[in-house]
């Protein structure tokens, strides 16, 4: 079933704050097949914040992650994260197309800090398969 076009310019509840630790960013580090000793963060590092309120839209929308492909991922800085900072995110859909019977779903997640300023957008393009003939969505 595809996704309902009114989405497009919906913004979701901010996830649940979020505190950057010495720990999650070395984990961060470890699971994408890096270290991280200290200094700067990854700069993939918000994708954590990003997939939280990415999920957290999912499962508002009733859409099965096991239907969602990761196309293409961006993020845009207002100023680095640090350890230290308490983040949380905001998505908007910013985008929907249909190509194929599969949705293309443009996102874009403001990550702010505990002040509210704005550190980062993160912007995803999500491709949610069609289910294949005789398939359950």
């Amino acid at each position: 079933m595809p996704v309902d076009s009114s989405l497009v310019g919906r913004a979701y509840p901010a996830s649940r704050p979020y505190t950057v630790t010495d720990e999650r960013v070395r984990a961060f580090a470890e699971a994408t097949g890096g270290t991280w000793a200290g200094g700067p963060l990854p700069a993939t590092f918000p994708i954590v914040l990003a997939f939280d309120a990415m999920n957290d839209f999912l499962d508002a929308e009733g859409v099965a992650l096991h239907r969602i492909v990761h196309g293409e991922q961006k993020f845009a800085y207002a100023r680095p994260v640090a350890v230290g900072d308490t983040l949380s995110a905001t998505l908007t859909v910013a985008g929907l197309r249909q190509i194929g019977g599969n949705d293309i779903i443009t996102t874009s997640s403001e990550i702010v800090d505990a002040e509210g300023a704005l550190v980062c957008t993160a912007t995803a393009t999500l491709v949610h398969r069609a289910p294949a003939e005789g398939e359950q969505a």
